[in-house]
């Protein structure tokens, strides 16, 4: 597929590694590029990690050394030249937006082309005002708004009365978990797999360790690995002391290759406190692995389909997630079967099916 037409976008971002929403813009600038949109990439700060395409247009050097307002007015004034002199046919916002005052002049002066502002959790705050007028004022107008689950899509469109919101899913790209799902792990146990961050306890792998704890895997010499870091792995490291299972968990740092991690397990368990859409879901599943997971707000119940693919669980339950590990682990028949449909369960989010929806709506030919 080749666009008719020369296009030029711009996605703007916190950094190029590390995050869901940097890896969706990440993903999304390969497809673009692939179909001749000329990419610009917009970020806050120098950090690479995933795959992409395009120019890179980092901020970090706008600040000119200063810090604090006169930082910031460097960086706007700097980006108000580059936006100026580039000319997009559309700019794509995947940051979290908290700084109220700065987000009002981003988005009435100095996006200056049609302006689509993703929102990629049920935490609406961190994307939208919580004052509905404010909110409206400063993106009632714009090109259009993004969700990416329609469980979220509801709640903009009830909480704040938009008319411009669409949902556009979070898209994975098959052939890079391909290529990398097939690379040897290095343990020689069987185990069950958490993914994701430590830097605050959104994901609460406190609940898994526990669930974990009081389930009978550890019995038929099945572990625990959790792959991920930061500030709480001193305390989930303990939990896990406190609870004598220490010899069974096993936290293995973050992985620029999680899918291989994902290929071996026998399932993959998310117990977030909430998601926006999870991509360990998805990509468990294109990689062939089940998942177990608590039927959090948002988009676990758009992936999952309970007994076809995974298991959903009880929100915030930790004895039904210990039950379900449990199942997943004693009932083979159950667990074959998902197994079987994990890769095509989660066909419709390959990055050539989303990329579809994104050119759709920004109207290209």
């Amino acid at each position: 597929m080749k666009l008719q037409n020369k296009y030029r976008v711009a996605l703007v971002g916190y950094r190029l590694g590390i995050g869901g929403a940097e890896r969706v813009m990440a993903n999304l600038s390969v497809f673009f590029d692939s179909i001749g949109i000329e990419v610009h990439i917009v970020t806050v700060v120098d950090e690479f990690g995933y795959e992409f395409k395009g120019e890179v247009f980092s901020t970090s050097s706008l600040k000119n050394g200063n810090e604090g307002i006169r930082g910031r007015v460097n960086r706007f004034v700097g980006l108000y030249r580059f936006f100026r002199k580039q000319r997009f046919d559309y700019i794509i916002d995947f940051r979290f937006r908290l700084k109220r005052l700065e987000e009002f002049f981003i988005a009435k002066f100095l996006y200056n082309a049609p302006s689509i502002f993703t929102i990629h959790s049920s935490k609406m705050e961190v994307y939208l005002p919580k004052n509905k007028h404010l909110a409206r004022w400063m993106y009632g107008r714009v090109y259009g708004l993004v969700a990416i689950s329609t469980e979220s899509e509801k709640e903009v469109i009830e909480r704040y009365g938009f008319s411009n919101v669409t949902v556009i899913p979070n898209p994975i790209r098959f052939d890079l978990i391909e290529e990398l799902k097939d690379e040897k792990v290095d343990l020689s146990f069987e185990y069950v797999l958490g993914v994701g961050q430590f830097e605050n306890n959104v994901k609460q792998f406190d609940h898994l360790i526990r669930a974990y704890a009081s389930s009978r895997l550890k019995t038929q010499e099945i572990h625990l690995v959790i792959c991920g870091d930061g500030v709480l792995l001193d305390s989930l490291k303990a939990l896990s002391v406190s609870l004598n299972i220490d010899d069974f968990v096993h936290f293995v740092g973050f992985q620029s290759n999680p899918f291989k991690y994902m290929r071996a397990a026998r399932f993959l368990v998310l117990s977030s406190a909430f998601e926006g859409f999870s991509m360990v879901l998805v990509e468990s599943l294109a990689c062939g692995t089940p998942v177990v997971s608590y039927d959090c707000k948002n988009g676990p119940n758009e992936i999952i389909v309970s007994r076809n693919n995974g298991l959903l669980v009880e929100n915030q339950n930790e004895t039904k997630l210990c039950e379900a590990m449990n199942e997943m682990v004693e009932d083979l028949v159950l667990y074959e079967n998902c197994k079987q449909n994990a890769r095509k369960s989660v066909a419709r989010f390959s990055l050539e099916r989303i990329g579809e929806q994104w050119i759709s709506l920004m109207n290209m030919k």
